[in-house]
């Protein structure tokens, strides 16, 4: 059981994050996250095969009785439909109109958005102190959401904030600033070289140093289109963050408007359960206004 968010609505939500690698869920009931648990995303699998690992993953929490459930997912996102778009990291999921799939299933409203929208979500329902925050995951690809004037903004088709397929050096900054860099640049993962570097090893040192520049690289790019007050980073490779914030912070010191780049706050998350957090607010936020779930919730 792990406190989260002020939970407006006092029956149980389940929350979902689909990942390439993992699909993570809790339930949240007043407050607090009960039943956490992980399975492996079968990722290189046909669509039926990860839709019923999904399925299976939610029949586990029947017994809790959940009334709604929310979503993170990677790829573009029909929020109103609940159609998930072009999924990189799970090549089957082309075009699945996964709210319907699951609504006929389950019999609850269900909240879809994507992955990273859903770690801002969460990292700003945790600390509000920031209007305009960015949140960027850094893992098996890198994904980015935004908030603006304390709202989550996610665009058409939740596709603001796709830094990751900008074009950036002599392929995108996906290459540069997620584990593909690791394993181009040194052959090992973004894992093995973390473990290298706590052991000072040079060549993970040197690596770790230069994966900095290119995120402070994305960062000044991310600084010219929002102007946010802070940066939170998640995912895997953040746990690496002193073997790259120096490097990364010598970047940013490059961008020319001083008054922005000089009162950023950039940190790294302090739970591995923001994108949660975040799937439960979706039906937080959407509940209070959208008549049709209180139609099937009653």
């Amino acid at each position: 059981m792990k406190k989260i968010i002020e939970q407006k609505n006092n029956y149980p939500i389940l929350g979902m994050d689909i990942g390439g690698t993992k699909i993570a869920s809790a339930i949240g009931i007043n407050g607090e996250l009960y039943h956490q648990k992980k399975v492996p995303t079968p990722s290189e699998s046909s669509q039926e095969m990860v839709l019923q690992t999904i399925v299976e993953h939610i029949s586990g929490y029947l017994s809790y009785d959940f009334k709604e459930i929310g979503i993170g997912s990677p790829g573009l996102v029909d929020t109103a439909q609940g159609i998930i778009y072009h999924l990189a990291n799970i090549p089957s999921f082309k075009e699945v109109n996964l709210k319907s799939y699951l609504e006929n299933i389950f019999e609850v409203p269900v909240h879809i958005n994507n992955d990273a929208n859903c770690f801002v979500l969460g990292e700003h329902q945790l600390a509000q102190q920031y209007q305009h925050l960015v949140g960027i995951t850094l893992g098996t690809g890198i994904g980015a959401g935004i908030i603006a004037n304390g709202k989550l903004y996610g665009g058409h088709q939740c596709g603001a904030g796709e830094w990751g397929g900008a074009s950036y050096l002599n392929k995108t900054y996906e290459d540069y600033c997620s584990g593909k860099f690791f394993r181009k640049r040194s052959g090992l993962s973004s894992k093995e070289l973390f473990k290298l570097a706590q052991d000072d090893d040079p060549l993970a040192l040197a690596v770790f140093q230069e994966f900095g520049t290119h995120v402070g690289k994305l960062v000044n790019q991310i600084m010219f289109a929002y102007a946010p007050e802070a940066i939170v980073l998640g995912g895997s490779i953040s746990k690496a963050f002193p073997f790259f914030k120096d490097s990364l912070r010598q970047m940013i010191r490059t961008f020319p408007y001083k008054s922005i780049s000089n009162n950023l706050h950039v940190y790294v998350s302090t739970t591995e359960d923001a994108a949660i957090y975040g799937a439960i607010s979706l039906v937080e936020t959407r509940a209070l206004t959208d008549e049709t779930v209180s139609e099937k919730r009653i």
